[in-house]
């Protein structure tokens, strides 16, 4: 470690430069983890949020809402099966509302309306105003970002394309569902809007999109024997069902894949240059009788150091941007990711390192004191 303190000292400017290199490497990953990570709230934050274990879909709908129904009267059966301890109906339809109350604010808004039971574990906590009331069909709680776009407890939302309204009287935190913020109301209301068009319900009773599960180890293979034409799977394949989420995922991990393979080249290109440059004085430290295992620790606690630094740089630089990002930029940084993209850049810079000390091992001192005479 004084080695590579000494060394890392003597040449700063040779160093600051690999460091930069380091820190914009660092702060790319962890931004396009940010934007990921925010990307997938952004489609699935109310799935992701809800308090239920599996999730029964219509068979062949691959676990997607948008092409599931089901008969309402199947969660009575369900919460009969063994291991399962409460079932909630959901549904769930795209729609766009303008405020219809005295506002000089009449701009369209893209919403997701979700039709829940009043009280029951999918209902989200209500940070202002009050909950859903299974009597009073026409409230809903809407997620906080319509705030931003003007909407306030007390408004009557207009639903373009229908004569149907609802009326804000509470706000929920971090709710959306397929990038849009979500509007919670009862079922009956959701099925109101979402089946007005006679024959649209496919002649099913109280149809919902999917039952909500909540129980451990619960028997998906069994269920479905018992209950022909639908399919029950983890609220995990559920989000993966969500329209998009796995394309969005699979292409900022395809991204972040790319730039840590291109950053153990890069670090490993630098490290493996700097020890072609001191072959002659790692020469002579071995025939004073340094070990190629003493040269190795030094090269690896170097780049550990700069590497460790770096990284720590790239960080606070991360959060110091997520402050002045709009607020209609998807960033939301996950602490336990930012953790485990750190730990994955600096094992990269270290096994980067390797092939430096590999190129220690085969330096013969006294081809290095020739040339140095």
């Amino acid at each position: 470690m004084f080695l590579a303190i000494k060394e890392l000292k003597h040449g700063k400017l040779r160093f600051l430069m690999i460091g930069v290199i380091t820190v914009l490497i660092a702060w790319l990953v962890f931004i396009l983890s940010g934007l990921g990570n925010g990307l997938s709230t952004l489609s699935a934050a109310t799935f992701k949020n809800m308090d239920a274990n599996y999730v029964t879909f219509e068979d062949g709908s691959r676990s997607s809402m948008s092409r599931s129904l089901l008969s309402e009267s199947l969660a009575e059966k369900l919460e009969n099966q063994a291991n399962v301890s409460a079932v909630s109906a959901m549904g769930a339809t795209m729609g766009t509302v303008l405020n219809n109350s005295d506002s000089d604010d009449k701009e369209k808004v893209d919403i997701a309306i979700l039709g829940i039971t009043p009280g029951s574990f999918l209902e989200p906590n209500v940070i202002d105003g009050k909950p859903l009331q299974a009597k009073k069909s026409l409230e809903v709680i809407a997620n906080d970002t319509l705030k931003k776009k003007g909407f306030k407890i007390g408004d009557t939302l207009k639903i373009e394309g229908s004569l149907e309204k609802m009326k804000i009287v509470g706000f929920v935190k971090n709710e959306t569902y397929n990038h849009l913020p979500a509007v919670f109301t009862t079922l009956d209301k959701w099925r109101s809007i979402q089946f007005a068009a006679p024959g649209s319900d496919k002649g099913i009773e109280k149809p919902v999109n999917g039952i909500m599960l909540q129980g451990e180890n619960v028997d998906s293979v069994k269920i479905k024997q018992l209950f022909k034409n639908t399919d029950t799977v983890t609220k995990a394949a559920a989000i993966q069902g969500m329209p998009g989420y796995k394309e969005e995922n699979g292409t900022i991990t395809m991204m972040l894949a790319f730039l840590l393979a291109i950053s153990a080249f890069v670090l490993g290109a630098f490290f493996y240059v700097l020890t072609l440059q001191k072959s002659n004085q790692f020469g002579i430290l071995k025939a004073i009788g340094a070990s190629n295992r003493f040269l190795g620790r030094a090269i690896v606690s170097q780049v550990f150091l700069l590497s460790f630094i770096s990284i720590v740089a790239g960080i606070l630089l991360t959060y110091g941007t997520a402050l002045i990002l709009p607020d209609e930029m998807p960033f939301s940084l996950d602490l336990k990711l930012v953790v485990l993209y750190a730990l994955l850049l600096l094992v990269i810079s270290i096994l980067s390192s390797l092939v430096s000390v590999r190129k220690i091992t085969k330096i013969d001192p006294l081809q290095a004191i020739g040339r140095m005479e």
